[in-house]
């Protein structure tokens, strides 16, 4: 087994199409592990193992990978690019020191890439950037590296440069002359050194005496910059090709953190002001701790696998561990490594490696202990899905089983949530897009045989009132052969200041209605609230007063003055010029500099207030603006459409607002209303 000096942990991260899972294909090859380059083009990828990504040829799924390299252990975890599983990429950040920020020569950087790069500096990790696909027609790779350098900063430098239009790669790290396709391999080694010696006190004096520095105190102080984000080693690679894969590796053995210096974890116990901080140390002779940080679920089995980064201590298969805030064991069993479908069991697990466990009940973020223990650790921040649809499915009976598989999908994704709105009765799912639900359909589908018909979540607009109504009167009279049914009531309605609510007075005075009946009239108006009266959505901020009323000595019910009450506050309400409240959302929206003046005029046309923007580097821009919910539901496809897939969005919720007397017209004239009452 490797010791914890020898691990490495390396996200591959960034946009689709950069070629990550090749990446990851032909690391796999170059350790010996494979006989061959598994390509997603045509299905063999042993990574994009699962029916799913095969069929979509990119992949949905983050998988693992690992192989050993000169006594090295390098375990890498291949993420989607798509910015709508953005979910699994950052939550596979929780398990490891390094992201490995994937760019297309071909394609240049994604919205996704920038995305990735924000939360795993944000997070604390050191970043490489590889520069993939460099062997292709008529790309500018001077271009590229450029772009590079303006988005992620100036702390990137270049430690490999592709020759001859890309057919090999020149280590300007060792090398000292010659002559590569981004220029001379002596002005981008001098360039290198010198951004490496800025980093070190020691070394740069003695750099400024002699003009040079030793590569034996070059390389640790590299991978000491590297682990504290000053500097961002930029390398150079054709996957399909074989062109820069043994520099890579050899990049990620000598300047890629290893767990014990890498990004600090703490054990985090308590909220708030009460919030403690424990660090945990790195160490194989240490007390037991991990963070499971994806779940997987065998299609064929339908085994819960747990993948754990373990941070301290080692577990063997016949040892105890612990979930978090339980007190009782639970046996490992099999300790597991995955690489891509396949499973291998390893006889333990140490402190800086990542394995699987089979059959616990956790979730992402779940810790793991050998002993009873209290605390937490962070993750990466995810996005809010924001993306709803609600759904039904097409066959009767099936209401549980779809429950159960949504789930398993929000188990596994970070980003996806579902839950039953308790306003509209409708079963919602919610993803970071439209494409995001369209995988988990398909994964419902396929591995669960359910299928379910989908459409738009309707808007939770409120109804209320602006105006104000006296001695409004209703009288419910029923007589059907036996004893009958009797009440009159008098009421008074008027608005109630936004967000306080509903008001229920009593302003009888003597008996004209008894009193054991008032109640009733409470609790009839209540209901009818739940229902609406204009377009069937609950109402709010109303006060009533009950003034009058008569009561019938034997014809007078409790059900008689819940009916009263209800066609009473519908009359008085209509009297009130009645008004729709619908939900507004603050939207924060990340495009390309040259999409400004289109989004704002977009959201403007949306019925948006913008408050402001921030410009941000690599030619992009924030937009800050409030929009009524109902206008951007759908955002995420418009968005993209806009921007050519460039531009991301978040928002959530901000405050209840007046709808426009047209939209409101045809909220009412889509409710249909049905009065199934007695009167």
């Amino acid at each position: 087994m490797a010791q914890v000096s020898d691990i490495r942990n390396i996200a591959l991260v960034g946009h689709s199409a950069a070629g990550k899972t090749t990446l990851g294909e032909a690391m796999l090859l170059k350790a010996g592990v494979t006989n061959r380059l598994g390509k997603v083009d045509d299905g063999s990828s042993g990574l994009d193992h699962d029916e799913e990504s095969r069929e979509r040829k990119h992949s949905v799924d983050s998988t693992l990978g690992y192989f050993e390299h000169d006594g090295k252990l390098i375990n890498f975890v291949d993420t989607p690019g798509m910015p709508d599983y953005a979910g699994q990429a950052i939550a596979a950040l929780a398990g490891v020191e390094t992201a490995a920020i994937v760019v297309s020569a071909v394609g240049g950087i994604g919205v996704n890439t920038r995305r990735m790069n924000t939360v795993a500096e944000s997070f604390g990790l050191a970043r490489m950037i590889v520069i993939n696909r460099i062997d292709a027609d008529n790309v500018d790779l001077t271009e590229v590296y450029e772009a590079v350098r303006e988005t992620f900063g100036p702390t990137c430098y270049a430690i490999n440069l592709p020759a001859d239009n890309g057919q090999r790669v020149v280590n300007v790290y060792t090398e000292l002359s010659g002559e590569t396709d981004l220029g001379s391999v002596e002005d981008a080694h001098k360039q290198l050194i010198e951004a490496i010696v800025e980093t070190d006190e020691g070394l740069m004096e003695a750099y400024m005496e002699t003009g040079s520095a030793p590569l034996d105190k070059l390389g640790p102080a590299m991978a000491k910059a590297c682990a504290a984000g000053t500097l961002t080693p930029v390398m150079f690679t054709s996957a399909t090709n074989d062109v820069g894969i043994t520099e890579l590796i050899s990049a990620f053995k000598a300047f890629a953190p290893g767990p014990a210096w890498g990004k600090p974890r703490a054990l985090i116990e308590g909220e708030g002001e009460e919030q403690k901080e424990t660090p945990i140390e790195v160490s194989a002779d240490g007390p037991f701790i991990g963070q499971v940080f994806k779940i997987t679920t065998d299609p064929k089995s339908h085994i819960k696998y747990c993948v754990t980064r373990i941070h301290s201590g080692t577990l063997k298969h016949d040892g105890q561990i612990m979930l978090e805030s339980e007190r009782k064991g639970h046996r490992p069993g099999h300790i597991l490594k995955l690489r891509g479908g396949e499973h291998h069991e390893v006889p333990e697990a140490i402190a800086g490696d990542i394995v699987a466990f089979a059959k616990l009940e956790a979730h992402i973020g779940t810790m793991v202990f050998s002993a009873p223990t209290d605390g937490r650790a962070a993750l990466p921040k995810s996005p809010v899905p924001m993306f709803s649809l609600a759904l039904e499915p097409k066959a009767r009976g099936d209401t549980e089983k779809v429950g159960a598989a949504l789930h398993r999908f929000a188990e596994e994704d970070p980003c996806f949530q579902y839950h039953r709105d308790p306003e509209t009765h409708e079963l919602l799912m919610s993803g970071l897009g439209e494409l995001h639900l369209n995988v988990i359909r398909s994964k419902m589908k396929r591995y669960f045989k359910l299928e379910v018909e989908t459409h738009a979540p309707k808007i939770p607009y409120r109804e209320t009132i602006s105006g104000v109504s006296k001695n409004v009167e209703y009288t419910h009279k029923k007589q059907s052969g036996g004893a009958g049914q009797f009440a009159r009531v008098f009421i008074d309605m008027g608005p109630q200041p936004r967000g306080e609510g509903y008001l229920f007075e009593d302003k009888i005075f003597g008996g004209a209605i008894d009193q054991a009946f008032r109640p009733s009239v409470d609790k009839g108006i209540r209901e009818q609230m739940k229902k609406g009266v204009i377009a069937g959505c609950p109402v709010v901020d109303v006060r009533v007063a009950l003034v009058d009323g008569k009561t019938h000595p034997v014809d007078s019910k409790d059900v008689a003055f819940q009916i009263a009450g209800r066609q009473a506050f519908k009359k008085a309400f209509m009297q009130c010029s009645p008004m729709l409240l619908e939900p507004v959302v603050k939207v924060e929206v990340y495009v390309p500099t040259d999409n400004v003046g289109d989004i704002t005029r977009d959201l403007a046309g949306k019925r948006g207030q913008i408050l402001g923007q921030d410009v941000l580097p690599g030619n992009q821009t924030c937009i800050y603006a409030t929009v009524p919910l109902a206008e951007v539901a759908n955002y995420s496809s418009q968005l993209k459409s806009v921007t050519a897939g460039q531009g991301s969005y978040s928002m959530e919720y901000s405050h209840y607002d007046i709808v426009p007397p047209n939209v409101q017209q045809q909220v009412m004239a889509a409710y249909k209303s049905g009065d199934d009452e007695d009167e």
